[in-house]
């Protein structure tokens, strides 16, 4: 199978990254991007580089479009006449399969998803949707690709996307943003900034952990058992209750799902 990027940015590499780990020969892929510093990264990895994108696409098996959103329909257009029945992947955010459609042709074959940023540490997740044209073979294809950079999901409406966009594309940040205020409390107590990111990050990997390998249990379960009545997580959770931290992030997930309609609107 030969991969062909057009576009070299962070989650392309990423996901070049996690196809070689995986095994796949970097012969088998190929970046397109006509940014030298771009290239000149992408090149170290071995991969073959090149600015030529309908060269690339004629080359590929599968293509992986990976430019920002406003140059999507430019790129579309200038291959759709050698596109054919090739796999098109897009990590394009905001770009509808229609919109793909319309530029490189109503048969064109298309699988639209949204990862998010822990995939440049391949642990990353992928929402995935795929149009009515794609087999089962073609979306294994895409699991092969976009797994090499953690897990995936497969939804089975497009709008769907818009939710994983707003829980796991912006949701590192929001789990940078505690990590974060615990890490400022911790100091605001007396300990030093270091032993503060230690004990507030491998508390969070730790929590993590434990709700992933508890199955029988949800994450309620695990802190209630945690929270001894009358304790000290107890004084703390009656903080974030009195705060309503659970209508705040709810509020907080709403606001990104309608801004990812928004911006969908705008490009489209």
């Amino acid at each position: 199978m030969k991969i062909t990027f057009l576009g070299s940015g962070n989650i392309a590499q990423a996901i070049m990254k996690g196809l070689i780990a995986n095994g796949i020969s970097v012969s088998q892929i190929t970046a397109a991007d006509p940014n030298k510093a771009a290239k000149d990264q992408t090149g170290k990895l071995g991969v073959n580089i090149t600015a030529d994108n309908q060269a690339a696409v004629e080359w590929a098996d599968v293509i992986v479009i990976s430019v920002k959103p406003n140059v999507v329909t430019e790129i579309t257009r200038e291959i759709a006449d050698i596109i054919n029945e090739k796999l098109v992947i897009s990590v394009a955010a905001g770009i509808t399969c229609q919109t793909l459609q319309d530029s490189l042709g109503s048969t064109a074959h298309v699988i639209r998803c949204m990862p998010n940023t822990p995939a440049q540490i391949q642990s990353g997740i992928t929402g995935l949707f795929a149009t009515s044209i794609i087999s089962a073979e073609e979306q294994k294809v895409a699991e092969q690709i976009l797994g090499a950079v953690g897990k995936y999901i497969w939804v089975k409406e497009e709008t769907e996307l818009h939710a994983v966009t707003a829980i796991s594309g912006s949701g590192p940040a929001y789990f940078f943003y505690i990590i974060e205020a615990l890490q400022k409390a911790a100091t605001q107590l007396g300990l030093s900034e270091d032993l503060a990111r230690l004990l507030v990050i491998e508390t969070a990997i730790g929590a993590s952990k434990m709700t992933l390998a508890e199955e029988t249990k949800t994450a309620e379960q695990l802190r209630r058992e945690v929270t001894s009545p009358g304790g000290t997580t107890a004084a703390a959770i009656n903080i974030l209750e009195e705060g309503d931290l659970v209508g705040l992030m709810s509020r907080a997930v709403c606001s990104a799902n309608a801004r990812s309609i928004e911006l969908a609107q705008d490009i489209s």
